[in-house]
């Protein structure tokens, strides 16, 4: 069996062909900003309705950080949209473990959804101040480090950062990944 392939594409998220998009959003599961906007502006109202129902049946005080919930993916070019809620950074207290329980639990429920492809934003990255060139470690070694659990089932992580540092930081931290890999 050939190994998840781990891939970065800067850009755009919501026009990504993927089966599961990852949307890093808020725990109340409401239209934010970032890529939650993009997420929603793009996929239209069906993906709100759902995170609504969602909220009230199984998250009535919020969805805790670090855990994930599935969507329908609207008009998004995907079949889900995956939310996760990132942990704010903190420099009194390492929320490593937070975040690295976003990729983590994104990518299991895409694994029991069937996705064979998921994409990422740089959760955490953005307006919760987490500095990118960690945000952007913690992903790619989450992502690898579940290769074996959930590869036989997604065969394709791609990490979507948005703009030139993230991105940056992103073909870094893949780079690291491969140098690591060949000893």
């Amino acid at each position: 069996m050939k190994p998840m392939k781990i891939s970065v594409e800067p850009g755009d998220i919501t026009t990504i062909r993927v089966d599961a998009v990852v949307n890093a959003a808020n725990s109340e599961l409401r239209v934010g900003g970032g890529v939650d906007a993009a997420i929603h502006c793009v996929g239209g109202p069906t993906i709100l309705a759902e995170t609504r129902r969602i909220r009230i049946d199984q998250y009535p005080d919020g969805l805790p950080a670090g855990r994930a919930v599935a969507t329908t993916a609207g008009n998004l070019p995907a079949r889900w949209v995956i939310h996760t809620v990132g942990p704010v950074y903190s420099t009194r207290e390492d929320r490593s473990h937070v975040l690295e329980s976003c990729y983590r639990e994104s990518l299991l429920l895409a694994a029991s959804l069937g996705a064979r492809s998921v994409a990422f934003p740089a959760i955490s990255a953005g307006v919760y101040g987490w500095p990118i060139n960690d945000a952007a470690r913690i992903a790619v070694s989450t992502a690898d480090g579940l290769a074996e659990e959930v590869g036989r089932v997604v065969r394709e992580v791609i990490f979507v950062p948005f703009g030139e540092a993230a991105s940056a930081a992103f073909a870094w931290a893949l780079a690291d990944l491969d140098r690591l890999r060949k000893g």
